[in-house]
């Protein structure tokens, strides 16, 4: 297990810089997850950290040494990719050993070392299949157990679920994060489903534009947003943001130039609800029953809000409805800068 260290690292391609001195500590034994929209730069600073991309500037410390002239061999991590990156014409057994071609240990050792990771997967029955004959979530765990074998000071995976459907992926999360509970190795992990990085990271890296937003717990960056951005990414639906003003003790829409952004997730924006810190209506545009819950779009000023409504309440569309928020669940905003005004 090892510490890995960011200091004002920095990646150009030719006179376009794409990561622009990031810092970031990532603890001995941490699951960070970096997340953000496409060309962010999360993945690049996963191949700069294992070695597959050149760092223009800055440094990269890997157990407290510098890695940055280092082969990737030489890192002590292991990279997980989207793609699985598996040998087809090898069986199971054969593909996770390869992880321990160079290793300096018996065939008796590499042979256990393959079957306990594979008993830690649930490959055992599979070991003598090749990967033609595996469910995309199989063959992904066999590239989990490659890199697991060569026991490495840190996992590295780049959107190792994407290419898995819906159900696959719900379960390969909660696998990655049972193995990581069970294994204790620093893992840094990217992807662009904020799902994902909700229910499996110790830490949230977001990213934007090749800088870092905000790096905190989820449930702090979910609470807590630094800004609006943030405050969108994170969280499905996504929260909602219109500009506001004070009115009678609550924010409402602005009727004129917004004084603030107010934002309340749609969680906690409640139909019919007595919340004494914002108060909307509008007209229902759609309506979105999910079992437990409906989710209830509608226009409040011109801008549209989602709310929450209980499982069997009906609307109709065109029907004006009330939504209101606590105090406690409203963020605010500053228009200009769009980061977030502390709460006094």
């Amino acid at each position: 297990m090892a510490q890995i260290e960011l200091r004002k690292l920095v990646k150009s391609y030719g006179k376009t810089t794409v990561i622009h001195g990031i810092d970031l500590d990532i603890a001995d034994g941490e699951f960070v997850v970096f997340v953000g929209p496409s060309g962010c730069g999360k993945s690049t600073t996963l191949r700069m950290l294992a070695g597959l991309e050149e760092v223009t500037s800055g440094e990269i410390r890997i157990g407290g040494r510098v890695v940055n002239e280092l082969d990737p061999k030489a890192r002590d991590i292991a990279m997980v990719f989207q793609n699985y990156a598996i040998y087809p014409h090898l069986t199971v057994r054969q593909n996770i050993a390869f992880g321990l071609y160079t290793a300096k240990l018996s065939r008796a050792e590499k042979k256990k070392q393959v079957e306990d990771a594979a008993a830690i997967l649930g490959l055992t029955p599979l070991l003598d299949r090749r990967p033609s004959a595996l469910s995309g979530g199989q063959r992904q765990r066999v590239a989990i157990g490659r890199a697991m074998v060569r026991s490495p000071a840190a996992f590295l995976f780049d959107e190792p679920l994407s290419n898995l459907d819906a159900q696959l992926r719900a379960q390969m999360r909660i696998e990655i994060k049972a193995l990581h509970q069970r294994l204790g190795t620093t893992i840094a992990y990217v992807t662009h489903d904020q799902v994902e990085a909700m229910t499996m990271a110790d830490r949230i890296v977001v990213m934007k534009d090749g800088h870092i937003l905000q790096a905190a717990t989820p449930m702090e960056i979910y609470d807590n947003p630094v800004d609006v951005f943030t405050a969108r990414f994170i969280g499905t639906p996504s929260m909602n943001i219109f500009p506001a003003e004070a009115e009678g003790g609550a924010h409402v829409p602005a009727r004129g130039a917004g004084q603030v952004l107010a934002g309340v997730r749609p969680q906690d924006l409640i139909v019919g609800g007595e919340g004494t810190g914002l108060r909307l209506s509008g007209e229902v545009t759609a309506i979105e029953p999910l079992g437990p819950e409906t989710l209830v779009h509608f226009l409040a000023g011109g801008t549209p809000m989602i709310a929450r409504a209980g499982a069997h309440e009906r609307f109709t569309t065109g029907q004006t409805v009330h939504a209101a928020a606590a105090p406690g669940d409203v963020r605010l905003f500053d228009p200009v800068s769009e980061r977030a005004i502390a709460r006094g």
